[in-house]
């Protein structure tokens, strides 16, 4: 079953009770599935493993380290209408300091409009001297469901590990994939520096609310 009845008496009564009748509304609203990634073989990997679950649909990719804040519209949504106007693959993109460009996937691309661009190329973590740009994929990504075959197709790379970058350079190349520079603000939750960022970010902005 669905309900904590612990965690929900804990909640009753106290000054959290108003969260308990948000979190009651999500689970009436929302289904939930789950599938495992069982071995550490890169984000491809892990994408493929949600295929059974997606089928032949268009789906969006999230990677909770990245914790994104969108202006007028979530950076999801920003995505989706990307997608609604092309129908291809797109994926959120900003700009980083060259010297964190190791960190990260980043893309050559031919800007099409303010913000838009058509990817030629993606290359996964270079090395400063070798990176053809400072524009970084970060971990949001509306995917069409051809990318599943491209990914079963994709031979490991570093690390042994089957990298996302990898199949949408070869859907580009097939067809056509879009990254967007989205408009809103990224925090790196993955590290330490960047999860305490979030932390006073959004501890501000609550306070600020009263």
């Amino acid at each position: 079953f669905d309900i904590s009845y612990e965690l929900e008496h804990q909640i009753k009564g106290s000054d959290k009770e108003d969260m308990l009748s948000g979190i009651r509304r999500l689970m009436d609203e929302c289904v939930f599935s789950f599938t495992r990634q069982t071995e550490m073989k890169g984000l491809g990997h892990a994408i493929l493993t949600g295929e059974t679950l997606i089928g032949n649909e268009p789906f969006g990719v999230l990677l909770a380290d990245d914790l994104c804040v969108g202006e007028k519209h979530d950076v999801m949504t920003q995505l989706v209408h990307v997608y609604e106007r092309f129908g291809c693959s797109v994926v959120a993109v900003e700009e980083v300091p060259m010297d964190e460009v190791h960190k990260y996937g980043v893309i050559v691309a031919d800007e099409i409009e303010p913000g838009l661009f058509e990817v030629r190329d993606m290359i996964e973590k270079p090395p400063r001297d070798e990176a053809p740009s400072n524009m970084a994929i970060i971990g949001r990504y509306v995917l069409t469901p051809d990318i599943f075959d491209i990914i079963r197709e994709t031979p490991p790379g570093k690390n042994g590990e089957i990298q996302i970058t990898d199949a949408l350079k070869e859907q580009a190349r097939r067809g056509r994939v879009l990254a967007l520079r989205f408009s809103g603000r990224r925090f790196d939750c993955g590290s330490v520096d960047g999860f305490v960022e979030a932390t006073n970010f959004f501890y501000e902005r609550m306070r600020n609310k009263g």
